[in-house]
């Protein structure tokens, strides 16, 4: 992978990761394209990129970060399924993950979901001053269990989680963001200790080094501008717009591979 290709999936990185497209999905997507899907370093470098949009979230609402310790045990709360989930079908999860015929299709069955969940959970039948608690968070932890499947959509799956707990919008996807920082933290150490516990320590040169660190500036800040302008958005028109964009992006992957294309990660 050379310097343009850190740069290029840090950018993708940084703008899907809190959007409902799926942040894996696109990484496949575009690591396949350029032919690059199949070196380990760059599997290590998609997960390792997340640490720089975490950051972001935690620089974009440091106030809540520092507001309360119960604010941290929700979080432990919803967290707490994808650990449990993670652990026991992380074998399986990663096979997925080579797998883009997975990815396609969950683009598009995602997508009709979130052009339709504006009907089913209207704005209008939320309840706008409801507080999350552990109960909550839990339940939107569950969902978030339905996002190990590529192309699903941690965003996505967490925010229609916390709308089906009658949460508005804004509530349902600014918690989806501050989940997001446990349990991406979380599974990026974990894929940095399996890393270090197969070879007894984590073997990049320096240049792979310096790709790193680059990859995690520019996804944070890419990742700084989607948050606020996906906060905006949503406010305004809902979620259809990013439903119409998955059927379009999964419709067209499927196309390409019953045509034979292969797309497959080698």
């Amino acid at each position: 992978m050379n310097f343009w290709e850190a740069v290029l999936l840090a950018i993708v990185e940084g703008l899907t990761e809190f959007l409902p497209v799926s942040s894996t999905g696109h990484l496949i997507i575009i690591s396949t394209f350029l032919d690059i899907a199949g070196n380990d370093f760059v599997k290590f470098f998609n997960v390792n990129i997340q640490f720089g949009a975490i950051l972001s979230v935690v620089v974009l609402y440091y106030k809540r970060f520092f507001k309360s310790l119960d604010f941290y045990f929700k979080l432990l709360a919803g967290m707490l399924p994808a650990v449990v989930v993670g652990l026991l079908a992380g074998d399986y999860i990663d096979a997925l993950l080579e797998n883009v015929w997975v990815v396609s299709v969950s683009l598009i069955v995602g997508g009709w979901v979130l052009v339709k969940i504006d009907d089913w959970l209207p704005e209008g039948s939320a309840m706008p001053n409801k507080e999350i608690g552990f109960r909550e968070s839990f339940i939107i932890g569950c969902f978030q269990c339905i996002a190990m499947i590529p192309g699903v959509s941690r965003s996505a799956a967490t925010i229609i989680g916390g709308l089906a707990q009658k949460l508005s919008r804004i509530t349902a996807a600014e918690f989806s963001f501050f989940l997001a920082v446990p349990t991406m933290f979380a599974a990026s150490a974990y894929k940095l200790f399996k890393d270090f516990y197969k070879s007894g320590s984590i073997a990049l040169s320096s240049e792979e080094w310096l790709l790193l660190l680059t990859g995690n500036v520019v996804a944070f800040v890419v990742a700084m501008i989607a948050v606020k302008t996906f906060i905006t958005c949503v406010g305004r028109h809902g979620f259809k717009v990013f439903g119409y964009y998955r059927i379009v992006l999964g419709g067209i992957l499927l196309i390409l591979l019953l045509l034979g294309i292969d797309l497959q990660m080698a």
